[in-house]
């Protein structure tokens, strides 16, 4: 299918941070390890190959396979998790919450970004495997965050009271959120497909990871991808020594506060995504998810009586290290001690707070892997490509903010001109006439000058902006048109990939949907993808 792009810049949708980080501006450099290129993958793996043990290996393989032992796994994802054990496996990693029906569109492109990558690698450096790793956030605990999509333009929500760890919970209410989706989907052989698919995820498996699981198994296992739930005591095992330094030495809360006034100096308006606390760890327990703090020289769970001696606590964790989450500073430590992962790929709010964190990963001596920003999709159908042809909207145009937008186009449409632009300038350059004057016969003037050219560009702008909205109730259908266009394509002034679900898309281009994002994503790109189906 044809496909176009668009710079990340271009979009208006990315953060400066971002952009620079797609143009390798210098001023990043020390937030990052390696930018994402083929050839630096090399060095990458040289890297992880020499700090990621075979025992990791083995105590990783053997828990992949426990979790799959309840679900059908294909060839390819049970060949990946085999060749885990191997020296020259590594995996690409990118991770999401569990929204329900898998939220948002991007959770695809993710996960499609991620697949791909592995393939390339894999074209590029053929005497190593690269697994494509879906990990499952079930430690998260912000219900409110996961409990609905967007389909057709409605919110499908699951009314549920909760606490704790999300990848916990039950599944049982979500038949009556499918009884109100059923609806909506209407009839057909997709619609069929949907129905089925959210009833097998969530109405046969107990808990939300495991619906999970299962639910991202069906749509993307021929392609080899391996899903994990690190919220498992063999594997946070592993990551025992980082708890106990974290508890003991705050290591993440002092080195990331340094990077975070290091990012703060730089030039522009550079937003901090996520600040330390002094402990970075939360308590985890049926129904409980709370932070772990230390104050006066006990260590105490907020929000309940539960408190420990600093003996009692490190015993703590040796005997049960699961019951210990990491939050979002820790989380990504947690996941490169355990996988011998290469590059996480992620949107731009991700990529900025991993940003955050190379420091700390240095001091714990842990690689810090490659960071790729996930591909982002317009998908839009071959009528609506003949609809901006036919406005004459280009890509650009089209990412436009509304009232930009729409300014923009009845200017280029209408057959009088409404830049006042020309006029503008033109009586500026007046009045530097009339300064040079009042300057060289009375300067008290100077101000009467300045009071009435602010008045006069005062009344151009109004009216040119009178004039443009005479135009636009003028030109009302086309204006109406292109309204209606960019709804369709920008749901609430927003981009797709983030509100839409893919069921909406699935329920018009069924089992073509993933195919032709395997086929048209490329992860290295760094473009906008524009693509119709």
């Amino acid at each position: 299918m044809p496909s176009e792009s668009i710079s990340f810049k271009k979009t208006g949708y990315f953060s400066s941070l971002i952009c620079d980080y797609l143009e390798e501006a210098e001023m990043l450099r020390p937030f990052y390890n390696r930018f994402p290129t083929l050839e630096n993958f090399r060095k990458q793996i040289e890297e992880k190959q020499a700090s990621f043990n075979l025992f990791s290996r083995s105590i990783l393989v053997d828990s992949l396979k426990e979790q799959y032992a309840r679900i059908a796994t294909s060839e390819s994802t049970a060949q990946n998790i085999e060749s885990l054990k191997q020296e020259n496996t590594f995996t690409i990693t990118t991770g999401h919450q569990l929204n329900i029906f898998t939220g948002p569109l991007y959770f695809l492109y993710k996960i499609v970004s991620t697949i791909n990558l592995t393939t390339q690698l894999k074209n590029a450096y053929p005497d190593y495997n690269f697994v494509p790793v879906y990990w499952m956030a079930t430690e998260d605990h912000d219900f409110e965050e996961i409990n609905y999509f967007n389909f057709k333009g409605k919110k499908v929500h699951w009314n549920k009271a909760a606490s704790g760890a999300v990848g916990e919970l039950s599944t049982s209410g979500l038949e009556t959120v499918l009884e109100l989706f059923s609806q909506e989907l209407g009839l057909g052989k997709h619609a069929d497909f949907l129905r089925d698919l959210f009833a097998e995820s969530y109405l046969k498996n107990d808990n939300l990871a495991d619906a999970t699981r299962y639910l991202t198994n069906a749509l993307f296992s021929e392609y080899g991808l391996v899903i994990i739930d690190a919220n498992k005591k063999e594997l946070k095992q592993q990551f025992a020594p980082f708890i106990k330094d974290e508890l003991l030495h705050e290591t993440s809360f002092k080195l990331v506060s340094k990077v975070n006034d290091a990012m703060n100096a730089l030039p522009g308006n550079t937003k901090i995504q996520v600040n330390p606390r002094e402990i970075n760890l939360f308590y985890l327990n049926q129904n409980l998810r709370d932070r772990i703090i230390f104050e006066n020289e006990i260590y105490s769970v907020v929000n309940t009586n539960i408190t420990w001696t600093k003996e009692a606590l490190l015993k703590e964790v040796d005997n049960y290290p699961e019951r210990f989450s990491p939050n979002v500073i820790m989380r990504p430590l947690y996941q490169e001690v355990i996988l011998p992962n290469l590059c996480y790929i992620g949107g731009g709010g991700e990529l900025a707070y991993w940003f955050q964190l190379q420091a700390f990963f240095n001091e714990v001596k842990i690689p810090f892997p490659i960071m790729l920003l996930r591909n982002s999709v317009l998908i839009q159908s071959v009528q609506q490509q003949k609809k901006l042809k036919n406005l004459n909207i280009s890509n650009e145009d089209i990412f436009l903010k509304r009232e930009v937008f729409i300014n923009k186009k009845v200017r280029e449409i209408s057959n009088i001109d409404i830049d006042f632009s020309p006029q503008k300038k033109h009586l500026t350059q007046q009045f530097e006439i009339l300064y040079q004057i009042a300057k060289q016969t009375d300067k008290s003037f100077v101000n009467a000058v300045k009071a009435q050219e602010v008045k006069q560009l005062k009344g151009l702008e109004n009216l040119e902006r009178r004039l443009l909205k005479a135009q636009k109730r003028k030109l009302q259908d086309q204006v109406l048109r292109m309204t209606e266009l960019q709804n369709d394509l920008f749901p609430n002034n927003s981009l797709q990939e983030r509100n839409t679900n893919f069921s909406q898309f699935y329920l018009e281009y069924g089992e073509k949907l993933i195919p032709e994002l395997i086929k048209n994503l490329n992860p290295l790109s760094s473009e906008f993808l524009i693509l119709t189906l």
